[in-house]
């Protein structure tokens, strides 16, 4: 489980140091790619596996399924850490959410969201201005066992 929020900046060539407290759980590879909301989104191998088994459950003859299959696949990079603990951050990958210097890194369960540090305070603000509101909502969905 990832939880936390952590802020690092991208180095000149950029890299960035991924939190300690995440490196055990993601291993020795894992899987980059872009993620909702306008952030990147870091799945261990495991997760990845299985996002993939229910994309793969998507009909295709659906354009929207097409389109969300595509951004999500053909982003994806299978990352390594160095020896400071740094990944790469493909331009393809940081241009689009951007990430140029300032980070925060967040976990969000089981994954990692890596978010430009003023898009992340935006975000947060806006989402904190209705979080009890949205909790009473999801409650429904988690009493539906």
């Amino acid at each position: 489980m990832f939880i936390g929020e952590y802020s690092h900046n991208l180095d000149a060539k950029g890299r960035i140091i991924i939190p300690s407290r995440f490196r055990d759980e993601l291993h020795s590879s894992f899987i980059l790619t872009r993620g909702l909301d306008g952030c990147l989104t870091i799945y261990s191998l495991e997760q990845w596996e299985k996002i993939f088994i229910e994309i793969n459950k998507l009909p295709t003859t659906k354009k929207a399924a097409r389109q969300y299959i595509r951004v999500l696949t053909s982003n994806a990079s299978e990352c390594t850490l160095d020896g400071q603990g740094r990944i790469l951050i493909p331009s393809n990958l940081a241009e689009p959410v951007g990430i140029k210097k300032e980070c925060v890194i967040v976990g969000a369960n089981d994954h990692i969201e890596i978010w430009d540090k003023n898009t992340w305070e935006g975000y947060f603000e806006e989402a904190s201005k209705s979080f009890e509101e949205v909790a009473e909502n999801l409650s429904d969905l988690l009493n539906n066992d």
